[in-house]
């Protein structure tokens, strides 16, 4: 028993209708890439209006930041993205935190020994430096007298050796006179008188 019908026997369907096998000469057979290219043109059209919306994004973010947009590029010139030497990095960190004041306080102070010598540095030590101001205290007058005549080149080869501009000026301290005052109270008076001095 044979599923189609003969050719020469009338079928039960209207006339001009063609039969379920019988394909028009313009329509391509079904395949399995026919659905494949549909997919791709659609991903295709998707990612072409993503990245309009992304270009209008950016193109009101420069709006609103009055310039354009442009991010970071990369190019053949060398910029901040590229490796560094260890150097230039720290000079910028300090430029941009404002530590060359203190990092020249801390020089001087390390270096007081090596720049004055060894005899000077065992008589006068290093109180503070604030503002370019180098305060020292001697450890008696004559030392203190000593250092005062060399205020002058010691600032030089402070600038020299701690960086140009880190010693402006040297202020020497004589020897401290030892306090009476003890706790919180006190009583207004001449104190120990002549001394000390």
């Amino acid at each position: 028993m044979s599923a189609d019908p003969p050719a020469d026997r009338p079928t039960d369907r209207p006339a001009g209708e063609p039969a379920p096998d019988d394909r028009s000469d313009h329509e391509p057979p079904p395949s399995g890439i026919d659905p494949a290219r549909a997919l791709l043109g659609q991903l295709r059209a998707d990612a072409r209006a993503l990245g309009r919306r992304a270009a209008e994004r950016r193109a009101q973010r420069g709006a609103r930041s009055g310039g354009p947009d442009v991010g970071p590029r990369s190019g053949a010139e060398p910029d901040d993205r590229d490796p560094q030497p260890l150097a230039s990095t720290v000079q910028r960190l300090t430029d941009e935190r404002g530590w060359a004041e203190g990092l020249s306080a801390g020089g001087v102070l390390s270096r007081w020994a090596d720049v004055v010598g060894p005899e000077v540095a065992a008589h006068c030590a290093v109180e503070h430096l604030d503002g370019g101001v180098l305060t020292v205290r001697a450890d008696s007058t004559a030392w203190a007298t000593q250092v005062r005549l060399l205020a002058a080149t010691l600032v030089r080869r402070l600038n020299e050796e701690c960086g140009d501009g880190s010693v402006g000026r040297v202020v020497v301290l004589g020897p401290g006179r030892p306090t009476w005052r003890k706790g919180a109270w006190h009583v207004p008076g001449r104190g120990p008188r002549d001394t000390y001095g």
